[in-house]
C-alpha cells in the first residue's frame, strides 16, 4: 500500500499542532481543545495499529472508535503522554508505525481483510459493517487526519462573539477594570 498520502496527512496535522504549541486556545463550547484533539488522534491511531497487528497475527480483529471520543480516556491519554509535546511525539511515532505496517509489513490479502467496524461521530453512526483494513487506513489519510488538522488550524483564529452576544461590559464577560 502506498502510504505517501498518509505520511503527508500526519505531517500536516503535526505542523498545525506545532503552530499552536504553548498558545492558549479557546474552542467553541462543546468542542475539543488542542490537547484533546491530539489525544483523540493518538487513540484512533492506537486502535488502527491494534487492528492491523491483529490481522498480521492472524487473530480476530475489530475496529471501534468510540473509546477515542470518551472524555475520561482523552484526559487520561493527555496525562499519560505528558501533555502537548508528548502527544505530538506519540502521534509522530504511531504515524511512522502505521505507515510501516500498511506500506511494508502487511501484504495485499491482509490489507483487504474485512474487519467488523463501528465508526461514530458524536451520536451519529457513520459505519457499522465490515470494512477492509486498507480502507480504514486510507480513511485516516483522506478524512480523519485532514479534518483534525483543519480543526487545529481553526483554533488559531480568534473567535469573537457577535455584538448582541456580548455581556453588557462588551468585553466577552471579563470584568471591567477597577476605577483608580
Amino acid at each position: 500500500m502506498d502510504t505517501d498520502t498518509l505520511r503527508q496527512a500526519y505531517d500536516a496535522l503535526l505542523d498545525a499542532a506545532a503552530s499552536l504549541a504553548g498558545q492558549p486556545t479557546a474552542p467553541p463550547a462543546g468542542e475539543w481543545d488542542t490537547d484533546e484533539i491530539l489525544a483523540h488522534v493518538a487513540l484512533v491511531d492506537a486502535g488502527t495499529l491494534a487492528a492491523g497487528y491483529a490481522v498480521a497475527a492472524g487473530a480476530h480483529a475489530g475496529y471501534d472508535n468510540r473509546i477515542a471520543q470518551d472524555r475520561w480516556t482523552i484526559r487520561r491519554t493527555i496525562h499519560r503522554a505528558g501533555g502537548n509535546t508528548g502527544l505530538r511525539d506519540r502521534i509522530r511515532r504511531q504515524g511512522d508505525a502505521l505507515c510501516t505496517l500498511a506500506g511494508q509489513l502487511l501484504g495485499p490479502d491482509e490489507l483487504n481483510t474485512a474487519i467488523p467496524t463501528l465508526l461514530v461521530s458524536g451520536d451519529a453512526v457513520l459505519v457499522d459493517q465490515p470494512v477492509p483494513l486498507r480502507d480504514i487506513v486510507a480513511g485516516l489519510a483522506a478524512d480523519h487526519l485532514p479534518r483534525h488538522a483543519a480543526q487545529l488550524i481553526a483554533l488559531r483564529s480568534p473567535r469573537r462573539p457577535a455584538a448582541d452576544q456580548l455581556p453588557a461590559d462588551g468585553r466577552g464577560g471579563r470584568p471591567l477594570p477597577a476605577a483608580r
